[in-house]
């Protein structure tokens, strides 16, 4: 069976440009992608998006984040139920892979209760130190469940195959990787936030509010030559791939 992946998203938020791209002007609306990777030998999810109390009191479960963040994540949005929707169950899923630990992107994670975990070890520890935690803003609530973790040091091959390869992109937060999809088509890289827009990487255009700025410009660069060496990038929070209906899966072929 040959790989296949789809992008799910996981509700929207509204927030004002110039938090994903310093110095812009006006209101952006953008997509929490989720990403299934069906593989011969397991389901692999990568990145789980908002938890499901926001569908319900958002303010309360974002915390600070909701002074900049306005979801708009209705029944049907969550993970869970693109999962079902594409006859996968939640409970099967083998593997659980984190870009990193922000609440659009493990808010998701208490959804797949038997996958194991696979997440840098520098993010992990990042998630456990109480200053990182705090300037960086993670939230325990969303990843410290108990997961059998799997902690990762650089690049990883998830099945030792090839097929599925995390790959750092440090900057954004201390561990974050993105992770690179072997599709029959060529290869594919789901950026996550090291590279939020199309228009983050052309620009070469950082958000304002980094945890390393120089590791952060790296990893763009980095994405630039896996581009130019042939890989699709999928970016982080772009809403053009969504743009015909903003709330269906879509398989990339």
């Amino acid at each position: 069976m040959p790989l296949r992946l789809f992008g799910l998203p996981c509700g929207w938020l509204e927030s004002d440009l110039a938090l994903f791209v310093a110095g812009a002007r006006g209101a952006v609306r953008v997509p929490v992608p989720s990403w299934l990777v069906l593989h011969p030998r397991g389901a692999v999810v990568f990145d789980s998006g908002l938890h499901l109390d926001v569908q319900t009191d958002a303010a309360a479960r974002l915390g600070d984040a909701a002074q900049w963040f306005r979801p708009a994540f209705r029944r049907g949005d969550e993970l869970a139920a693109h999962l079902r929707g594409l006859d996968v169950d939640p409970d099967g899923v083998r593997w659980l892979v984190s870009s990193h630990l922000h609440f659009d992107h493990v808010g998701g994670n208490a959804q797949l209760p038997n996958a194991a975990w696979v997440v840098q070890r520098r993010e992990w520890e990042a998630g456990c130190d109480p200053e990182l935690r705090a300037t960086n803003h993670f939230d325990p609530r969303d990843y410290d469940l108990g997961h059998a973790r799997r902690l990762v040091d650089g690049e990883h091959d998830l099945f030792g195959d090839g097929a599925i390869t995390c790959l750092p992109t440090h900057g954004h937060t201390p561990g974050h990787q993105s992770l690179r999809v072997a599709l029959p088509g060529g290869d594919v890289v789901l950026t996550a936030d090291a590279c939020y827009l199309r228009r983050s990487l052309d620009e070469l255009r950082l958000p304002p509010l980094v945890h390393d700025r120089e590791a952060a410009l790296a990893s763009l660069q980095r994405l630039r030559a896996l581009e130019a060496a042939g890989a699709r990038l999928h970016f982080g929070h772009d809403p053009a791939p969504w743009a015909n209906d903003p709330h269906a899966p879509r398989e990339v072929r």
